[in-house]
């Protein structure tokens, strides 16, 4: 590990921004383009973000909790920085690939580490069709919105939406609805990741809908394919012992 080249990076929280200027001052460093280990300060969402900015670069990315939420964040330690990244277990994640269309024409695509998510925009429920692999599974669902998570974002929306959680390396899909009134016993379905859903939005004009990709956000949708992106990889580090899996496991004995 002592060959290895580390970059630090925090989001802008004060706690954050303190652990960056210490470690900068404790540790040998080099600016993050150059860096083989990203050590990002932060909370989770500041860790997609880093996700997104390094994916495909083959750089490894260790979070520290320095946020509100730490799903994706080992504990705030300021020892033993160099044992920890040696001794660290790999975790690779693939996203989701978003490609709406809106009311205009224009076409959009995004990337989601957590999940994509159809919400309605006004107060009137979302109409929408369902498609699996150019198969229509449920011709209408109507609901505040949908989402599509990730084993690693299966434990994001997806939980509070009362989704299933998935293990991380496991190859599937949630796909689960948000309020839905009819049909009002359908809880979602686990699909294969090498699925392809489409969403349509029906009465459009009458029942807005907007389409989120992780953060980006796109308004007044009528059509979204998503289907999992396997070029893309993101590779995050976790204390031994406190893996991702290991996580997912625990947060399934909760209550």
């Amino acid at each position: 590990m002592s060959s290895e080249k580390i970059a630090f990076i925090a989001s802008e929280a004060d706690e954050a921004q303190a652990a960056l200027a210490d470690f900068s001052d404790r540790f040998d460093h080099v600016e993050a383009d150059d860096a083989d280990i990203i050590v990002a300060f932060g909370g989770d969402g500041f860790m997609l973000q880093a996700m997104h900015r390094f994916v495909s670069s083959g750089k490894a990315i260790y979070g520290m909790n320095r946020g509100s939420v730490g799903f994706l964040m080992n504990e705030f330690d300021q020892s033993s920085l160099h044992e920890r990244l040696a001794r660290a277990e790999v975790t690779e994640v693939h996203p989701l690939r978003m490609k709406a269309t809106d009311a205009s024409g224009n076409h959009h695509e995004a990337l989601a580490f957590n999940e994509v998510s159809l919400l309605r925009q006004t107060y009137q429920a979302a109409k929408l069709r369902l498609g699996i692999d150019e198969r229509t599974r449920l011709d209408e669902l109507i609901c505040d919105g949908i989402l599509l998570a990730t084993p690693a974002g299966s434990t994001a929306y997806n939980l509070s939406a009362h989704g299933p959680i998935l293990p991380v390396n496991s190859p599937l899909l949630a796909l689960t609805p948000i309020s839905a009134f009819r049909p009002r016993r359908w809880r979602g379905a686990i699909l294969p990741c090498a699925a392809r859903v489409t969403i349509e939005v029906l009465e459009a004009g009458k029942r807005p809908v907007s389409a989120v990709a992780d953060h980006d956000e796109f308004r007044d949708v009528h059509k979204v394919h998503i289907a999992e992106e396997p070029s893309q990889t993101v590779r995050l580090m976790f204390d031994e012992g406190h893996s991702l899996e290991e996580r997912v496991i625990s947060e399934q004995f909760r209550y």
